[in-house]
Formats: C-alpha cells, sequence, structure tokens
C-alpha cells in the first residue's frame, strides 16, 4: 500500500489507551480528528532514545504554540501495548496535551501505509517516524521520515507548515 500523502483522507481505525482507572478505552482516529486540525506523529518505539529524548519531548514543548496556531489534538502513536505506551507517558510528567496511543497490531500504521519492519533489528514490525497535520480528515502535511532520520517529523516542522 502507498504511504498516506497530502490530499488524501486519514484512514479510520481504533486505538488503545489506559485511562485513569487503568481501564482499556479504544478510540476512532475519526473521533479524535473529525472536524479539527490535529497532528498526528508516529515513532518507532516507546522508551528509545530519539523518540525519548526529542521527538516527543518536542511536541510537549510547542503544545500551546501548536494550539495557538489552531492545532486541537497531539496525538502520539507507537507500535506498542497501551501497558507500554501508559508508561512511557510517565516518563514525561510535564505533559498535559500530547495524548499517548496505542497501535499494538500495527493494524493503523498499516491502514497509513507506513510500516517499518525492524525484524533484523529483534523489534518486529514497527511504525515509521512521521508527523501528520490532519485538517478535518484530510492530510495538509505529510512529514515521513527516511530511515532512522529525525529531521522532517518535529513539531517545529509542522509548526513551519502551520
Amino acid at each position: 500500500m502507498a504511504p498516506v500523502a497530502v490530499g488524501n483522507t486519514i484512514p479510520d481505525g481504533n486505538l488503545v489507551y489506559l485511562d485513569d482507572n487503568n481501564q482499556k478505552q479504544d478510540v476512532s482516529v475519526h473521533s479524535l480528528a473529525a472536524g479539527k486540525t490535529v497532528v498526528i506523529f508516529a515513532v518507532p518505539g516507546a522508551f528509545t532514545p530519539t523518540c525519548s529524548q526529542k521527538h516527543v519531548p518536542g511536541f510537549i514543548e510547542k503544545a500551546e504554540e501548536l494550539k495557538s496556531k489552531g492545532v486541537v489534538e497531539i496525538i502520539c502513536i507507537s507500535v506498542n501495548d497501551q501497558f507500554v505506551m501508559k508508561e512511557w507517558s510517565k516518563t514525561f510528567p510535564e505533559n498535559k496535551d500530547v495524548k499517548f496511543l496505542a497501535d499494538g497490531s500495527a493494524a493503523y500504521t498499516r491502514a497509513l501505509g507506513l510500516e517499518l519492519d525492524l525484524t533484523d533489528k529483534g523489534l518486529g514490525i514497527r511504525s515509521q517516524r512521521y508527523a501528520l497535520l490532519v485538517d478535518d480528515l484530510k492530510v495538509k502535511v505529510a512529514n515521513i521520515e527516511a530511515g532512522g532520520a529525525f529531521s522532517v517529523s518535529s513539531a517545529d516542522e509542522i509548526l513551519k507548515a502551520l
């Protein structure tokens, strides 16, 4: 499948998180994004160095600026389970705005055409690193990284596009 691109409507799909009572909650991507401007960004894995030290912190630090430019939701997706995502989110105590959502089977990642096979590194199927700016389900910006790079999917790059 071709990767999601500018002008595409994002597919719907269910992602998962644990609520404050550690109860599993399913959430539809369309319910989060319909009628709104949202940023959806993904990382290859929770607790990995670039993801934890650069990618996520950038969106947390720039959340207010993104919101001031009309972004309503900031969604972080990883091909990890909801338990890992909840524990990872706790490592960012300053976070009030980024939602950490699990795509444990990579189903949504596949629907976007953005799966990354890291089986040879012992990591299985993961997500490519990317950041999408979506307005009422339509992709306005699709910043998809090549290989292990972290150059186009940062919060700063999304801010430039706004």
